[in-house]
C-alpha cells in the first residue's frame, strides 16, 4: 500500500486546513485509516482513526470537537478536516493504515499499523 499525504501549509491561528490521504495498492475498503503528528522535539502522537468496517471514527483529547475524519471509498481516500487550529497543532502529520478492525484504543498506536505515508507539515502561526 502507497499513502500520499497532501493539504498540509501554513495558516493563522484559528483558520482551517483539509488533509487529504490518498492511498493505493490494495482494496481501500479493507483499510483502517489513521493520521498521526510529530512535533519537533516530541514523539509522534495519535490525532484521529477511521475503522473499516463500520466508519466509527477516533479522536485524540486535543482535537476532539475541532477535528473531522472522513473516507470516500470511491476515490481511496480519508480527509482530516482541521478547524479552530492552534499553534500547537502545529507538526508533522502522518497518514496510516491498519489491516485490522481494532477496537477504538489500539487505533491509538502507531505499531498497530501497517503503513506509513511520508507526511505533510502543517504550520500555525500568524
Amino acid at each position: 500500500v502507497q499513502l500520499q499525504a497532501s493539504g498540509g501549509g501554513l495558516v493563522q491561528p484559528g483558520g482551517s486546513l483539509r488533509l487529504s490521504c490518498e492511498a493505493s495498492g490494495r482494496t481501500f475498503s479493507a483499510l483502517s485509516m489513521g493520521w498521526f503528528r510529530q512535533a519537533p522535539g516530541k514523539e509522534r502522537a495519535f490525532v484521529a482513526a477511521i475503522r473499516r468496517a463500520d466508519r466509527n471514527t477516533f479522536y485524540s483529547n486535543s482535537v476532539k470537537g475541532r477535528f473531522s475524519l472522513s473516507r470516500d471509498n470511491a476515490r481511496n481516500t480519508v480527509y482530516l478536516q482541521m478547524n479552530s487550529l492552534k499553534p500547537e497543532d502545529t507538526a508533522v502529520y502522518y497518514c496510516a493504515a491498519s489491516r485490522a478492525n481494532y477496537n477504538s484504543a489500539s487505533y491509538f498506536y502507531p505499531n498497530n499499523y501497517d503503513y506509513w505515508g511520508p507526511g505533510t507539515l502543517v504550520t500555525v502561526s500568524s
